[in-house]
């Protein structure tokens, strides 16, 4: 074997190879295999590159290059400061979610010019429609979409376009089959019943195709709400389950039909009178940015009987769906519903007394910075039953009105950490207005409703409560830095924004304030005539925890910090981690 091995060379005989030899050589040709099939690929015969990993703007929305979309933007509104696009997905379709999106903004006149943004968010509405929510179009600029940031050139254009002020926005088919339908642009006097016979609604499942569409009978018109009879063609639903959903729209007679994005839902039907409802008590809000005063909120009206908040969202761009989660997972029964659609808070509290008829008894209609204190130590479903049994005798009691305490700082130059009520002890002496408690059933068809309290329909009347049983603590006027949010919109369709000149006297608005966000040197000093500890005595009894000695909704220093590593996964950038954890703390 030796001698054998020292034979050959030059003069031939056997030549022996190492193993380590033999794969480099092979290694070495499969890479070079590869490196010229990849230079083929990237060099035509000319040598010069072929782009062939990104399309050209014109390639692509010239149509020379034939592309399958599987997923489509149907239609757009657009707002002063936003614009929503609604995506169409095929059946079993994967939905997109914020990070792959991103807004594309091109010139009109040249599409090759363009930049782009990550949605404002993207939602999920009652219909399961997608919605994408993108920042307002700029002056000579169109909006589409891109997949991700690789293919920002191959956009999702957008179908037509809607402009806010002049829209059929949301639809509902009542317990009754008839349809409800929220409309801007009517122009309607506030808390007046309109002349229905001016209107028709009309449903299709095609707009572009005229003789297809159904016309229908107005019930009823009064503010943003038309109530139609709806057509037994749309009760019965499409013959084929991939059908598309059918829209309803309102046609003004004699000027022509609003565009529509609305397609009506079918809440359930008619509660028996022997069904026994889920909760005796809820509670239907809506606001924006509450975040960091929720969970007080739930917490103490859980503490006095509430059992079901609906939050209506209008358009948040803080925690607040995170926030509601923590809260549904600690055994609270609230649900978020997004509603984008601005300056409708009456139009909101229709729709959510419609929601809540079949779960709910009683249904309050306050805001987050709106508590019902009760000093007679009552539970508030106690008060409702001790003003509705027996009836009197102007008819059955639907309605409870509650008068309201409006809060000033208090002295206070900072958000206080431990809660609004432990901490805003100074108020005005005299009450304002009043918010109600209203069963479902008794809201007259219109559902007209004018500062918290609706119109009841025949055999119905309200019952109003002492204030001492039960009062509403509005902390209004809070620090500076929470107050002056006011400034940027009213949720109120009849109340003007503070900024503007209209209506400067109103109750709705700080006295003395004007129409700028500018901070007067007694702010914290200000709204403070009598003061008021009957609330926050109450809370700091009933909802300390006497381990940690802080009140329930408080968050922890610890909780914070493990909070933060849970979201975040590390601390790598300190950067962004020190700005959520700040963040936190300031809930």
């Amino acid at each position: 074997m030796k001698n054998r091995r020292k034979r050959g060379g030059l003069n031939g005989g056997d030549v022996v190879v190492s193993w380590r030899r033999f794969f480099r050589f092979v290694a070495l040709f499969v890479f070079s295999f590869v490196l010229f099939s990849a230079l083929f690929i990237f060099f035509d015969k000319s040598g010069k590159i072929r782009p062939v990993v990104r399309s050209s703007v014109k390639t692509v929305l010239g149509g020379s290059v034939p592309t399958v979309k599987v997923v489509t933007t149907h239609e757009a509104v657009t707002f002063p400061d936003q614009t929503l696009i609604f995506l169409n997905y095929p059946s079993s379709s994967r939905l997109y979610t914020k990070d792959n999106l991103f807004c594309v903004f091109s010139d009109a006149n040249d599409l090759s010019k363009l930049f782009k943004e990550l949605p404002l968010a993207v939602e999920i509405d009652d219909f399961g429609r997608q919605i994408v929510q993108c920042s307002a179009v700029p002056r000579g600029k169109t909006v589409s979409l891109a997949v991700s940031r690789w293919t920002v050139y191959n956009h999702l254009l957008v179908g037509p376009t809607h402009q806010w002020d002049w829209l059929v926005y949301d639809a509902v088919i009542d317990h009754d089959n008839s349809t409800v339908v929220f409309v801007k642009g009517l122009n309607l006097r506030p808390g007046k019943v309109a002349d229905a016979s001016r209107y028709e609604c009309v449903y299709g499942w095609d707009f572009t195709k005229p003789k297809l569409l159904l016309r229908s009978e107005v019930i009823s018109a009064a503010q943003e709400i038309v109530r139609c009879k709806t057509p037994l063609t749309v009760l019965d639903g499409p013959r084929l389950a991939q059908s598309p959903p059918v829209k309803v729209s309102v046609r003004i007679k004699g000027s022509g039909m609003l565009p529509s994005v609305a397609h009506p839902i079918n809440r359930p039907g008619r509660v028996k009178v022997s069904t026994k409802k889920p909760f005796e008590t809820c509670v239907c809000t809506m606001t924006r940015n509450a975040a960091s005063v929720l969970r007080e909120w739930v917490m103490y009206h859980a503490g006095i009987g509430i059992q079901r908040w609906f939050i209506y969202d209008n358009n948040s761009d803080d925690d607040i769906v995170s926030e509601i989660t923590n809260l549904e997972k600690r055994g609270y029964n609230i649900s978020r519903h997004f509603w984008p659609w601005i300056k409708t808070q009456e139009a909101g509290f229709a729709n959510c007394a419609i929601r809540a008829r079949s779960e709910c008894d009683w249904v309050a209609f306050i805001d987050v910075d709106e508590f019902f204190y009760i000093p007679s130590s009552q539970t508030l479903i106690e008060v409702i039953r001790n003003h509705t049994t027996p009836s009197s005798s102007s008819g059955e009691i639907g309605e409870i009105r509650t008068p309201c305490h409006s809060f000033g700082p208090s002295g206070l130059r900072d958000p206080p950490r431990s809660g609004v009520t432990a901490a805003y002890t100074c108020r005005m002496a005299l009450p304002e207005r009043h918010k109600s408690i209203i069963r479902p059933e008794s809201l007259n068809a219109t559902l007209i409703n004018v500062v918290h309290h609706f119109h009841l329909r025949e055999g119905f009347t309200f019952a109003d409560v002492d204030k001492g049983t039960m009062v509403i603590n509005h902390y209004k006027y809070q620090v500076w830095d929470i107050f002056k949010e006011k400034f940027k919109r009213r949720v109120a369709t009849y109340v003007a924004d503070w900024q503007n000149e209209e209506n400067v006297g109103s109750k709705d608005r700080a006295p003395g304030l004007g129409t700028r966000p500018v901070e007067p040197s007694d702010w914290a000093e200000r709204f403070c005539e009598v003061t008021d500890i009957g609330l926050k005595d109450w809370v700091l009894e009933n909802f300390i925890d006497r381990k940690t000695q802080r009140l329930v909704w408080e968050r922890e220093e610890k909780r914070v910090e493990d909070e933060v590593i849970a979201q975040m996964g590390s601390w790598a950038d300190k950067r962004v981690g020190r700005k959520r954890k700040k963040q936190l703390k300031a809930r």
